[in-house]
């Protein structure tokens, strides 16, 4: 079922100035398709892609119209979702980079274990990195946004898990490569699946732990699914997931000046904060979600979790070698995308 962006039309949350009337609307001159992987429930289709397209629509004055497709209905998997954007079977498209892991190598470092704070801190972080380091990645798409989601925590089955060693034998899902090296030192097994599948792993036992963030929780049904879950203590939390916001770049280039204007004023480092802001609200209830459902919420103490930062600091250290190798400063990066978490956890 094809879900248009104009149905939410009084339920913008990115501020929107001179907001224009249905009658006002012209015939769109240009229409285009959105494409991402999550249901057509989830905060995430409701909360930003519909009122990003609404707000494009809007600014336009109904020249640009776009299609949201959630649920992956337009076809392929989620992997594949960059590429579409990239070779145009989809105008627009948001995914998860860790889908293709080693393709954007440089963003993993926002990946890496104990990295990442809020996520409207990591993601302006983030998308400054990307335009400081990565425009090479992006030469072939219109970047819209790179940012990330609230960190991940640990949602398991059965008994919760106070301490690493509570981790051994678990099948854990691993949303990343970086996590799925950690779990693997903390004596868990790690299996790579994508985020809208978990429920179903969970439900049949193929997953006894679910590595996620709060704000998918109640659209997965985590919450009824799980026992426990597991939270790091400190300002930076377990992990972070990278999310690219992509164009085809022949259909933003086919838009005349005043129209790639308003796509570029709803692009970069702004866009990327508003959705980081969504989605830390959208974390925090998940977490209440959580909390009320009577599941149990573990916070792991100072000690252990420097325990588990220590375990995690060879696959850190392992990035910046692999970086090396490919002749980029690993140390360098790394330490550019921790100085653009303080600065931007800095503003006020």
């Amino acid at each position: 079922m094809k879900i248009i962006s104009n149905i939410l039309r009084s339920a913008l949350c990115f501020s929107v100035s001179g907001l224009i009337t249905t009658g006002q609307l012209q015939a769109a001159e240009f229409n285009f398709k959105l494409h991402h992987l999550l249901p057509p429930m989830s905060e995430v289709h409701t909360k930003i892609m519909l009122p990003w397209a609404e707000k494009i629509e809007q600014e336009s004055n109904g020249r640009i119209h776009i299609d949201v497709y959630p649920a992956m209905q337009l076809g392929g998997k989620p992997a594949q979702l960059f590429d579409q954007a990239r070779k145009g079977s989809a105008d627009i498209t948001w995914t998860v980079a860790g889908y293709t892991p080693g393709r954007f190598r440089k963003s993993e470092v926002f990946e890496l274990p104990f990295m990442a704070s809020s996520a409207e801190v990591t993601s302006q972080a983030l998308q400054q990195f990307a335009t400081e380091e990565m425009t090479d990645d992006f030469r072939e798409v219109k970047l819209l946004a790179i940012h990330t989601n609230a960190t991940g925590v640990l949602h398991s089955r059965g008994k919760g898990i106070h301490k690493m060693e509570d981790l051994a034998g678990l099948k854990i899902r691993a949303p990343n490569k970086a996590m799925a090296e950690v779990y693997a030192l903390m004596g868990a097994s790690p299996i790579f699946m994508p985020a809208p599948q978990m429920s179903s792993a969970l439900s049949k036992g193929v997953l006894d732990v679910a590595s996620l963030s709060y704000d998918i929780v109640g659209p997965l049904k985590i919450h009824e699914l799980t026992q426990s879950t597991t939270e790091i203590s400190g300002d930076r939390g377990l992990y972070g997931q990278v999310f690219l916001f992509s164009m085809n770049k022949k259909s933003y280039l086919k838009l005349p000046k005043e129209l790639q204007q308003v796509i570029d004023n709803n692009s970069g480092i702004k866009l990327a904060a508003w959705m980081g802001r969504i989605l830390d609200e959208m974390g925090a209830k998940g977490r209440t979600l959580v909390k009320d459902s009577g599941n149990e919420i573990i916070v792991l103490s100072a000690d252990e979790t420097r325990h588990w930062r220590e375990t995690a600091q060879p696959v850190i250290d392992a990035w910046m070698d692999d970086m090396n190798s490919d002749g980029e400063d690993g140390k360098k990066l790394y330490q550019r995308a921790n100085q653009l978490i303080d600065q931007y956890g800095r503003k006020p």
